[in-house]
């Protein structure tokens, strides 16, 4: 569920039109609900309190600080897999015992960042990391909180490319070998081994593959508490989808109810890392209409959003659904709706019935909440668009519109260059 709806034939958000928010603030603009983001956060949350557990919100899929505050005051914790989002989520006032820190490639100084911030605990992702973890933490005279990534060999039956759980993958430890890794891991000075780790993919729309890795997990934690381990936190990733087009995926109170019934003999705190079930319904992205075209072949509707503002579309050939800001009596049409950027990959649609569209006409692209501006660039030297909070019958901007000057802004022109 969320909290954009027609009133009339005008997409409000809330209480506020989207289009009075568009003539103020310009397109395109991300926009967000925060009844939305509260209410799913709460729902997510509530699902699980029959267990001890601690939600992390993925930061990757959503990264402003006004978002990650939301969380915050709920007591929810934050999930990182770098020193940007460590820094981010500590701005936002996520406490820092409450952060889990993933991630195969972190650097010394981001380990460092981490120790001296006191954060829960690190997903340790390769033997090479662990003996660095290791290492920082002695110099530092700390005592890092630690867990291994279980790569599972799990199929998670999504896109290849935001799968986690195979062999293949470049996430985790392989459960064999992951017990060598815990007995080495104890007789290391500077860590403390907490936890167990395991995440498998992205926008899952079947629960099966995250009971089969729940299996596997309990069998190491029961192997690993046998030989003295104390393992205080399983951390089963998060994954769980959402609709974007015709996907039926579980309803969280569904997932919840499938893991607590398959977790009642493990004592042990969950630690769950939603990301796009929380934030992706919550958010779409508006933009402009600036030209129409056709060819013998094609229809073609240009907005002024491109891949570099929702990439989606393009690397994963996603599906978002299109909305007319303003529904008319419009005859329908087949187009494709594609952005201002040099490539022929930049679209958001193709082939797609839609109502037919004219120039300033205003578009908003769906299920935009995550993955959408943390995602975004500057390719093209395009500014990064504004983002947009609605609460309460009105309008926050939480991102002001790049301008011109923060293109440049961290560029300079060497001597030699300037004579």
């Amino acid at each position: 569920m969320h909290d954009f709806h027609y009133a009339g034939n005008e997409l409000w958000c809330e209480d506020v039109p989207v289009a009075e928010i568009a003539g103020k603030t310009g397109t395109p603009f991300y926009l967000y609900s925060h009844r939305t983001l509260l209410n799913h956060y709460r729902t997510f949350d509530s699902a699980f309190g029959a267990i001890p557990h601690l939600v992390c919100f993925s930061v990757k899929s959503n990264s402003n600080i006004a978002i990650l505050r939301i969380f915050a005051r709920e007591g929810g914790g934050a999930d990182i897999v770098s020193g940007g989002e460590l820094y981010r989520a500590l701005k936002a006032g996520v406490s820092p015992k409450r952060i889990v820190y993933s991630g195969v490639g972190k650097r010394i100084d981001e380990i460092e960042f981490a120790l001296g911030s006191g954060i829960l605990m690190f997903n340790v992702e390769s033997s090479q990391e662990l003996e660095q973890i290791d290492a920082c933490a002695g110099r530092m005279r700390k005592k890092a909180g630690i867990a291994i990534r279980i790569n599972p060999d799990v199929d998670p039956m999504t896109h290849p490319h935001i799968s986690t759980g195979l062999k293949q993958n470049k996430f985790g430890i392989d459960i064999e070998s992951s017990i060598r890794e815990y007995r080495r891991a104890r007789s290391l000075k500077n860590v403390n081994v907490i936890g167990v780790d395991c995440h498998i993919g992205s926008q899952l729309t079947d629960i099966s593959p995250f009971i089969d890795a729940l299996e596997r997990l309990k069998e190491l934690v029961r192997l690993l508490r046998g030989e003295g381990f104390q393992i205080r936190y399983l951390d089963i990733g998060g994954g769980l989808g959402i609709t974007y087009n015709e996907e039926m995926p579980p309803h969280p109170e569904e997932y919840a109810k499938a893991i607590i019934e398959n977790a009642r003999d493990i004592d042990s705190t969950f630690i769950l890392e939603p990301g796009r079930v929380i934030a992706g319904n919550a958010g779409i992205l508006v933009s402009s209409v600036l030209y129409t075209k056709s060819n013998n072949e094609k229809n073609f509707v240009i907005v002024d959003a491109g891949m570099n503002d929702l990439i989606r579309p393009s690397l994963y050939s996603s599906y978002h659904a299109i909305q007319p800001v303003r529904k008319e009596n419009r005859e329908e049409t087949v187009a494709d709706i594609v952005g201002p950027i040099c490539e022929s990959g930049d679209f958001f649609a193709k082939g797609r019935l839609i109502p037919k569209l004219e120039r300033g006409d205003l578009i908003a692209v769906m299920s935009a909440g995550a993955y959408g501006f943390s995602m975004s660039s500057n390719y093209n030297a395009r500014p990064r668009a504004a983002e947009v909070m609605v609460k309460d019958g009105k309008y926050h901007v939480i991102r002001r519109r790049e301008a011109y000057t923060d293109l440049t802004a961290k560029e300079r022109i060497p001597a030699f260059l300037k004579k």
